[in-house]
């Protein structure tokens, strides 16, 4: 098969790593996979350093265009990004194309639903990467399929993680730490005020934040500064393959108030690490049978006594950690993930 994956994101989040690992796994199955992806974006520099043929476009209507000129050539259109779906479907009469979409966010339809749904019903196949990602769809009739993100196994790099402990002074600490960007989706407050009673408590903690700003960044900042928590609680910006970096923790820690799936909890998971997080969307399914422990949304004191259970009872830690990590190595492969878009895609063509 010819297939196209779209992306539209500039940045380097969840969906843009999932758009390029079902890439590269389509191509390793035998496909010809090409990428029509943001100018100047991470997605197309990454692509393109893993020798994956990419297609630019500056804005969305300049997505429409060439979609409406080039898509024919392709067997499959996989739009990633909920912004291009619509011109992907504009397009349609021009390239005559099969177009499957996947839901990658929980966030409720806001104002008028009825251009979304007939958004969402002009797509050929409708794929969704967790039940509350669905959860939209279903409640308008529509059919979903339900694929989860996947994460690979990380390679361990022993030097940066030594480096990392001794260039932020975390030696001799235990870390509690989150990869999240600083918006208010991600709830960052909250997580500081839960982090303050877990300090409070336990002096040999610290919690290590990594993520890029957002609308939320002036106000976790004051949260910082009005709790004393500035040597507490770091504020350590984006940094590429964070998941490295991941074993010095003692504790993962998700406070989102929506939230698709989490593919940073599941890197946590797979390498062993025990996750405290909200009962947000898909993170309620992540960690359901006792693979993780779950607060409230907005709960900074069940937040903070579940982070203290777990640095507080090794045993149970441990537990939970191997719940986890098998969870993940069954349900969560790459593997597995790039073998269901296939079957879906060859499905999709025999019916069309």
């Amino acid at each position: 098969m010819r297939i196209l994956q779209i992306n539209s994101e500039r940045g380097w989040r969840g969906g843009e790593r999932q758009t390029l690992l079902t890439a590269l796994g389509l191509r390793e199955r035998g496909h010809e996979v090409e990428l029509l992806v943001r100018a100047g974006g991470a997605l197309e520099a990454r692509a393109q350093a893993e020798g994956l043929p990419t297609h630019a476009a500056k804005s969305t209507v300049n997505f429409a265009v060439w979609l409406a000129c080039h898509a024919s050539r392709y067997d499959v259109l996989h739009v990633q990004t909920a912004n291009v779906l619509a011109w992907a479907l504009l397009a349609k009469p021009m390239h005559r194309r099969p177009v499957i979409f996947s839901r990658r966010t929980s966030f409720p339809v806001k104002g008028f639903s009825g251009f979304s749904r007939l958004k969402w019903a002009c797509t050929d196949v409708r794929v969704a990467i967790s039940e509350a990602a669905a959860s939209a769809m279903r409640e308008m009739g529509l059919s979903v399929q339900i694929v989860p993100s996947a994460v690979p196994a990380v390679i361990p790099n022993a030097s940066r993680l030594q480096e990392f402990l001794e260039r932020e002074n975390l030696l001799g600490h235990r870390l509690v730490g989150t990869a999240a960007a600083l918006s208010p989706e991600k709830d960052p407050v909250t997580l500081i005020h839960a982090a303050a009673k877990v300090c409070a408590k336990y002096p040999d903690v610290i919690f290590v934040h990594w993520g890029a700003e957002g609308a939320a960044a002036q106000a976790a900042r004051r949260a910082i500064s009005e709790l004393g928590m500035g040597n507490r609680y770091r504020l350590l910006g984006f940094e590429a393959g964070v998941e490295q970096l991941y074993p010095a923790l003692t504790v993962y820690v998700m406070a989102s108030r929506h939230e698709a799936l989490g593919s940073s909890v599941l890197d946590a998971m797979l390498q062993g690490v025990p996750v405290v997080a909200t009962q947000a969307g898909g993170l309620e399914e992540l960690l359901a049978q006792e693979r993780g422990l779950l607060s409230p949304v907005g709960d900074a004191q069940t937040l903070a006594d579940n982070i203290g259970m777990l640095l507080s009872d090794s045993e149970l830690s441990a537990a939970m950690a191997q719940r986890g990590r098998d969870a993940v190595t069954l349900h969560y492969s790459v593997a597995g993930m790039v073998q269901t878009y296939e079957h879906i895609y060859q499905k999709m063509l025999r019916t069309h």
